[in-house]
């Protein structure tokens, strides 16, 4: 396989990503401090599909937004996971992604727990950039540890 370079843009600054062609279908992506993802048909062992990608950019998007309130009143080495669940529809678009935190919010009593779940939705609608973009166009649907939100 040839190794191709990412060309250089003189358009690149901050948010500026590139992907370049790695073969039949298959790219590799970058962002401006080089990092790198594989992308490709779902066929392509250790690529991510765009669809995959997009819903990977709203997990993490929601993890990131909340982390920092449920690490304030679970402690810093807390554990959580997030899912996005979906697949595109017959007009080959997503129409729905289900979010999915999951973490373990027994150790609070029912109040503390409605008022955290609470707390990190807003921190979700406010501080989440990918969801507020697809906001309209793609129905998202997200739950908290069980709790449909």
């Amino acid at each position: 396989m040839t190794e191709h370079a990412h060309q250089v843009s003189d358009r690149i600054g901050p948010g500026s990503i590139s992907v370049t062609r790695t073969g039949e279908r298959t790219f590799e992506g970058m962002n401006e401090r080089g990092s790198t993802v594989r992308i490709g048909p779902a066929e392509a062992e250790g690529h991510f599909t765009p669809g995959e990608l997009l819903k990977l950019a709203l997990a993490g998007c929601a993890g990131m937004s909340a982390d920092r309130v449920a690490a304030r009143r679970l402690g810093e080495d807390f554990a959580m996971t997030v899912w996005a669940h979906g697949t595109s529809d017959s007009e080959n678009r997503y129409s729905r992604v289900d979010e999915e935190l999951l973490l373990d919010l027994s150790a609070l009593d029912e109040a503390e727990r409605t008022k955290l779940i609470e707390i990190m939705v807003k921190a979700i609608d406010r501080g989440c950039t990918v969801a507020r973009s697809v906001h309209g166009s793609i129905d998202l649907e997200t739950t908290i540890d069980g709790t449909a939100v």
